[in-house]
């Protein structure tokens, strides 16, 4: 009996390791390992976490590694749980842009929520889908996190606060913000 459920647990945590994922939601789980009686899963869940295979972000949020050992802007854009990517504010103090530090990393998706997990603050702003969806300016870390190049980071601050201070002002290359905005259908910047 005991080798049933060694085979069950290793086959389940291979269909984990196969897709190359460390944050889950309960839906994803259920799906992959085909328990569709949600009392099952969720008794699956908690002995799992009980026995530190898993470990439980909030209800129906798990990853296969504390949260202190997870990527910040992964777990944020997990948590959203829809198309997402990091920019604004964290991308600009990310390249010296702004000086102003913030704990908060910014998000952007279809809407606009502020959440915490664990010591992590995240705002997200919404971005109307003909925006969200463009890929101009939007490159990919090594965890799969959607991340906006500077000058996407630039165009969406300033379709977002068209005043807006940048501390090293200087330092932007303008052309490109003012591509980006045009390819994206942005508003121009005037200067």
């Amino acid at each position: 009996m005991s080798t049933l459920k060694e085979n069950i647990l290793q086959g389940r945590f291979a269909r984990i390791a196969s897709l190359g994922e460390q944050i889950f939601h309960i839906d994803d789980l259920s799906r992959l390992w085909k328990i569709s009686n949600k009392n099952t899963l969720r008794t699956t869940l908690k002995r799992y976490a009980n026995q530190q295979l898993l470990f439980r972000i909030y209800r129906g949020f798990y990853a296969i590694k504390p949260i202190n050992k997870l990527d910040p802007l992964l777990l944020g854009i997990k948590a959203l749980h829809e198309y997402s990517y990091v920019s604004t504010e964290t991308v600009l103090m990310k390249h010296g842009i702004i000086q102003q530090l913030s704990n908060t990393l910014t998000l952007i998706s279809s809407k606009t929520s502020r959440f915490d997990i664990e010591e992590n603050s995240y705002y997200c702003r919404q971005l109307n889908d003909k925006y969200l969806y463009n890929p101009v300016g939007i490159g990919v870390n090594k965890d799969g996190v959607k991340i906006a190049s500077l000058e996407r980071a630039v165009a969406d601050m300033l379709y977002f606060n068209h005043e807006f201070y940048f501390d090293a002002f200087n330092q932007i290359n303008w052309s490109k913000v003012k591509k980006i905005q045009k390819e994206l259908g942005y508003p121009l910047t005037k200067k």
